[in-house]
């Protein structure tokens, strides 16, 4: 994925991981990067700073995402690379209100849903185009105190699998961004002591260096955090024995306020 005169469109883009892709985009040469968010001063803001161009949509709904893409490529050109970034977080378990799951389930899975849906036809007929999906490390391990971001992150990784499998023969890449803890609006309030910050908590502008490198060298898993790989390891050669040392890791960490 060559970055250099490049359209990309980010999701999310007004803060944290999506602001700081949007500024490494356009340092890596990109010739214009769509910022794409649901705060229309703050994509403004943003594609001011970059130089690019400001839409505004709630990535939850269909129609909004369509329009992004159409009026992308009818104003901006065709779309090289599209990264479904914007994510939201809501702590606590089954017992959450369907309003409440309905929400997450919204952004962090039919957003990716909608972007395909829309991004895809125009990348096929061309040939070529990439798609950049942000997850998290809790979609391939899991979530200390909030079930429906373990759900929805692990519905994330499994769509971007079958995007991968599906059309990677078509000249369509495909990427899933999975870092643990990185200090946005979203980890506002959490201790670097937990959980979910336990290898530390990252800068969006390291999260944007790992993309870029992912990008390159067109790697599926793009971990910011690497030792998530090993966990995952760990996890696959003996469940029972991962399930246990989670519990444990949870008695160590009882609020159950966590992001990752």
């Amino acid at each position: 994925m060559r970055l250099k005169d490049s359209i990309a469109v980010v999701t999310g883009g007004a803060s944290g991981i999506g602001r700081a892709l949007a500024w490494r985009f356009t340092t890596e040469g990109a010739r214009c990067v769509v910022v794409v968010d649901i705060d229309e001063d703050g994509a403004r803001a943003v594609a001011a700073e970059v130089g690019g161009t400001a839409m505004v949509a709630d990535v939850s709904r269909n129609a909004d995402v369509a329009r992004v893409v159409a009026e992308t490529e009818a104003r901006v050109g065709p779309i090289d690379l599209f990264c479904s970034n914007a994510g939201v977080f809501v702590p606590g378990g089954a017992d959450l209100s369907d309003d409440h799951w309905e929400a997450i389930w919204g952004v962090n899975v039919l957003a990716h849903v909608h972007a395909a849906r829309a991004v895809l036809p125009p990348m096929l007929a061309r040939g070529r185009g990439y798609l950049l999906q942000t997850a998290s490390a809790a979609g391939l391990l899991s979530q200390i105190g909030s079930a429906p971001y373990a759900v929805t992150k692990h519905a994330a990784v499994g769509f971007a699998e079958w995007l991968s499998i599906t059309y990677g023969d078509q000249g369509i890449g495909v990427s899933v961004l999975c870092p643990q803890a990185v200090r946005t609006r979203m980890t506002d309030g959490l201790a670097v002591g937990s959980a979910a910050a336990i290898d530390g908590m990252i800068e969006p502008g390291q999260v944007a260096d790992a993309v870029v490198a992912g990008l390159a060298d067109e790697r599926f898993l793009i971990l910011p955090h690497p030792e998530v790989l090993e966990y995952m390891r760990r996890k696959t050669a003996d469940y029972d024995r991962w399930l246990r040392g989670m519990r444990k890791l949870q008695k160590s960490f009882p609020a159950v306020s966590e992001a990752g």
